[in-house]
């Protein structure tokens, strides 16, 4: 059935806004092409300006699309991506991580430098980004994802410092859910995937075999679609077979 015209004149309904952080390449880009093709108006940020760039020029859809190259880590870049995102923001994106030392070290030989920057960028610049888009997100009643890994719950030698981060960013997360009324927050983890961070942790390895970014659409198509109240404050693993309300984050 096809919809009824809009009556001449009449105002179009605002597309909605999402803010992706790490939106150069991996997961970040795939999911910029897929909010572009649902309808979103997007911001992006990444540090690399030509690979962001590119990024944006590839995106489908009609939509307006804002690039912003900085680091999640310095609070002029975060001003003026809250500057970009205006009033009102519908989804966030926390995406931009750092692996720490490579080759990974192990933990017992890890340099506190190297642990500080890993809680900096994906722990520190995750919170501050949101505090800093709290007012927008509160508008629309807005939805924040912190991309998670399964380091953050195992005990993978040589992963201590990357997933000590990414447990406290799941600790975060939790805490904000259960905190803030007006905004939903969930944790995922997309799984292993062929992406240029996996190919860091892995030199020396053959990784052709594992999955794309694109394997996580189908959750995130989901996730989008689910009533806000049943996935605030969860855990989900965007790989799994099914995808259900089984638990809180953590």
């Amino acid at each position: 059935m096809t919809p009824p015209a809009a009556p001449a004149g009449a105002a179009r309904a605002p597309r909605p806004l999402a803010v992706v952080t790490g939106a150069s390449r991996g997961l970040g880009r795939v999911l910029a092409g897929f909010l572009a093709a649902g309808g979103f108006d997007l911001v992006l940020t990444a540090r690399g300006a030509r690979a962001l760039q590119q990024a944006a020029e590839e995106l489908p859809g009609e939509g307006r699309y804002r690039t912003l190259a900085g680091s999640v880590t310095d609070r002029d870049h975060v001003a003026a991506v809250a500057r970009a995102a205006g009033r009102r923001l519908d989804l966030l994106v926390h995406n931009a991580s750092t692996l720490g030392p490579n080759p990974l070290p192990p933990l017992a030989q890890a340099q506190p430098e190297a642990l500080r920057d890993a809680l900096e960028t994906n722990v520190v610049a995750p919170l501050v980004l949101t505090q800093a888009l709290m007012p927008a997100l509160t508008r629309a009643h807005g939805l924040v994802v912190a991309i998670t890994s399964d380091a953050a719950v195992g005990d993978y030698p040589g992963w201590g410092v990357y997933g000590a981060s990414k447990a406290a960013l799941e600790l975060l997360a939790r805490t904000l859910a259960a905190e803030l009324e007006t905004i939903d927050v969930v944790v995922v983890d997309p799984g292993d995937m062929r992406t240029d961070m996996h190919q860091r942790a892995f030199p020396t390895e053959d990784i052709s075999d594992l999955p794309a970014p694109e394997v996580t659409l189908p959750f995130f198509a989901w996730l989008l679609s689910q009533p806000r109240e049943s996935v605030n404050g969860r855990r989900f693993e965007a790989q799994s077979d099914a995808w259900t309300v089984a638990g809180p984050a953590g």
